[in-house]
């Protein structure tokens, strides 16, 4: 079963993507996914890595909790990953290097399958680059607490079989706004995070609507 998901996610990643409309979902309000011309020669290169991996008999993938002293987004929960640095042969290496730094898995052990959709983050003015990649086993992680200060693992295939959106007010850089996210555990997991997951669960739902048909 794991193989075929994996199977399908690789082929998935080189069809039509949902991009933008599973992004606006839970896209904050007043916020764009598209720097404007005069913006793209200060536009930042970030990346991520949404690794997925089984256990238990559903298919997880690993989240951090930012602490508060970071420069951009702290306290917020996130993807493995950060800025392209000059040293990085690619935003693809970016993401591998920054999972080892934050987590310790060991990157060796994963298949990088793939990129989901790309899109902008206007309020720090970073473009991120989120990349899917899938392990056979849950990692073993060590953190570094000088920029983890939690690591969760998310639940994908609760979501994808019964996707829970909730709105709540946060208090942000921009001021109060009020916000979709994904609840878990009691946390409020929104913003671009959020944005990926919802791009990520909606191709997880096509998967369960084939294996229903196929049955």
């Amino acid at each position: 079963m794991n193989s075929a998901v994996k199977t399908y996610l690789k082929d998935a990643l080189q069809n039509e993507l949902p991009g933008a409309e599973a992004h606006i979902r839970m896209l904050p309000p007043g916020r764009r996914l598209k720097s404007h011309g005069h913006e793209l020669s200060s536009v930042k290169l970030s990346s991520v890595l949404v690794l997925i991996f089984p256990m238990d008999g559903k298919l997880y993938t690993c989240l951090t909790k930012r602490p508060s002293t970071m420069k951009f987004h702290a306290g917020q929960i996130s993807f493995p990953g950060g800025k392209v640095e000059k040293e990085d042969a690619s935003a693809e290496m970016a993401a591998l290097r920054e999972s080892r730094e934050e987590v310790g898995i060991d990157t060796s052990a994963i298949e990088v399958l793939g990129k989901l959709s790309d899109f902008y983050l206007e309020i720090s003015g970073f473009s991120v680059q989120p990349f899917l990649a899938w392990t056979d086993k849950k990692p073993e992680f060590r953190l570094n607490s000088d920029e983890v200060e939690e690591l969760i693992l998310f639940p994908l295939t609760d979501f994808a079989e019964n996707e829970i959106i909730h709105e709540t007010e946060l208090q942000t850089l921009t001021g109060l706004l009020r916000v979709k996210y994904y609840p878990f555990e009691g946390k409020i997991i929104w913003g671009a995070t959020a944005m990926i997951l919802s791009e990520l669960i909606e191709i997880l739902k096509k998967e369960n609507q084939k294996s229903m048909i196929q049955e």
